[in-house]
């Protein structure tokens, strides 16, 4: 079996001088103070920033909405889980107990966040060009799959089009719990869509990410109904 460090450079392209930050990258707060979340905070912005500049370089002649919602698609926590999977990155976290129980190394906002705090240790360990290489290395084989701009648009929003095409009223959204300290919060919200008697929990690293995963799970829940309708 692979060390943490032989599969960062097999899967990433990245060999870590400092390991410890590569540590820190796969541990979940279940685990230790010493955990992936203060990485994770870098990450999404150098995230942000490497997808931006490889949009701007691979579509030329989008605008700055559509090269937007591009990145949204591409940086959403469904599409980082993804990557994250390709990765086999679930099984290098390390978790306490409780989280292992759960069946958290399969979580996809976990996985989300934990590969986030990898490219904020790559960019850590060895700067810009680095952490650029590498995200765009994951990242640009799904520019093909992309859809039209015009398409791509969040689950909270693709929910409230979708239930007011049928004359529902809107879904409501609730913060269940906030936990954590200050600089390090996580995020638990619900969506419910009374009329269908739908309800879906989401979590993540801010509200917005925990509502976006809830209303996700909401249209999964509506489209499996219409599968097996």
């Amino acid at each position: 079996m692979l060390t943490a460090s032989e599969w960062a450079t097999a899967r990433l392209g990245h060999a870590f001088r400092d390991t410890t930050l590569l540590e820190a990258a796969l541990t979940h707060r279940s685990a230790g103070r010493r955990n992936y979340e203060r990485l994770e905070f870098v990450g999404d912005a150098v995230l942000n920033f490497a997808v931006a500049a490889l949009l701007y370089r691979e579509f030329p002649d989008a605008d700055e909405g559509e090269l937007s919602r591009y990145r949204a698609a591409l940086v959403s926590g469904s599409s980082l889980a993804s990557v994250a999977v390709e990765l086999g990155l679930g099984a290098q976290l390390r978790m306490g107990s409780g989280e292992l129980k759960t069946g958290g190394h399969r979580r996809s906002s976990i996985l989300a966040d934990a590969l986030e705090a990898l490219f904020g240790a790559v960019y850590v360990d060895g700067g810009m060009g680095a952490a650029c290489t590498v995200i765009e290395a994951l990242i640009a084989p799904r520019l093909g799959g992309l859809p039209h701009a015009r398409d791509l648009k969040d689950p909270k929003t693709r929910l409230q089009e979708r239930l007011q095409a049928q004359g529902l009223p809107l879904p409501d959204y609730e913060l269940a719990s906030v936990s954590g300290e200050p600089h390090e919060q996580w995020f638990v919200a619900r969506c419910r869509v009374a009329a269908l008697e739908l309800e879906a929990r989401g979590e993540g690293s801010s509200r917005r990410r925990a509502e976006q995963e809830a209303a996700q799970k909401v249209l999964e829940c509506l489209a499996g109904a219409v599968t097996t309708s």
